[in-house]
């Protein structure tokens, strides 16, 4: 690897949407204009199931007002409390849409789930790259690296960018803790190993999170942190709990929560790469509601 490329730090530009209580990020190459954009929110009313792209208009704005080259349009896994709007902005920019080669395994699950039928291809064929465990790639003449962070989904990723590190449904801010392990797929021991790798990074790491849900006591919102902050703040991992603490605590913690409320549209869109599922008879989309299945 070319160190020049694996020791350039990004320039991170951060959005964070209180509806569902995303953050999502431009990512930069201070030596270019090359950029990535990770984790990108599409606005839907659950209740009258309109979409509106005002959320992701803003990165799109912020893209054109500084002349950058998307050339990524990068998921940390399959998002189940916001829709992603990954082809929106990779259609605006020419950009590859990119996430974990392990999205197989959650739209076998969810696939069945939805029923989603046959023409449903379970082999992550709707994203342009599928990432591997150890892969890097180029944005600009910056390098990332793929790192498998698996526990909240099979599919999870954590993308390391020099002196950054994008981490989705792992941690959160030190004072809320860590992502639930329930959904199908999900497993506290894997959410445990993978926090663990995070945390064997440099400790002036910058974590960038994927949520934020402002714990009591805080006032504003935040969505980045450290790995010394983690090492040593985090209420559910840190101080050196042991995996059988976390699980124990995870489990018991993870029963007593309720659905995000855009688990149902967001996983069946999420798994398609940000697309809809397939037009019916009549022309129009639809979304299904599987009852006692999730």
């Amino acid at each position: 690897m070319n160190s020049r490329k694996r020791n350039l730090d990004p320039e991170v530009i951060d959005f964070f949407d209180e509806e569902t209580n995303a953050a999502s990020y431009i990512v930069k190459d201070p030596s270019s204009k090359k950029c990535a954009i990770i984790d990108s929110v599409l606005d839907f009313d659950v209740i009258s199931g309109s979409i509106k792209t005002e959320f992701a208009d803003k990165l799109i704005e912020k893209v054109t007002e500084l002349g950058l080259e998307v050339d990524w349009v990068i998921e940390t896994h399959v998002h189940a409390d916001h829709l992603s709007a990954a082809p929106y902005i990779a259609k605006k920019f020419g950009s590859k849409i990119a996430i974990g080669s392990n999205i197989n395994i959650v739209q076998e699950l969810f696939g069945k789930i939805f029923n989603a039928g046959t023409e449903f291809q379970m082999d992550g064929s709707q994203f342009d790259v599928l990432f591997e465990e150890g892969d890097t790639f180029e944005i600009g003449n910056m390098t990332s690296e793929v790192m498998y962070t698996p526990g909240h989904t099979p599919a999870c990723v954590t993308y390391v960018i020099g002196n950054a590190a994008f981490i989705g449904d792992t941690l959160f801010m030190p004072d809320f803790g860590t992502a639930r392990a329930d959904f199908p797929g999900g497993s506290a021991t894997d959410l445990y190993n993978s926090i663990q790798k995070i945390l064997t990074l440099p400790e002036n790491t910058r974590l960038f999170l994927c949520h934020d849900y402002m714990a009591p006591g805080r006032d504003k919102f935040c969505w980045e942190t450290t790995v010394s902050e983690q090492r040593l703040n985090n209420v559910h991992v840190g101080g050196g709990k042991s995996e059988k603490e976390f699980v124990k605590f995870r489990t018991e913690r993870d029963k007593k929560l309720g659905m995000p409320k855009l688990i149902i549209p967001s996983i069946q869109v999420n798994m398609r790469a940000g697309q809809l599922p397939p037009k019916e008879d009549d022309g129009e989309h639809y979304l299904k509601i599987p009852i006692n299945r999730i």
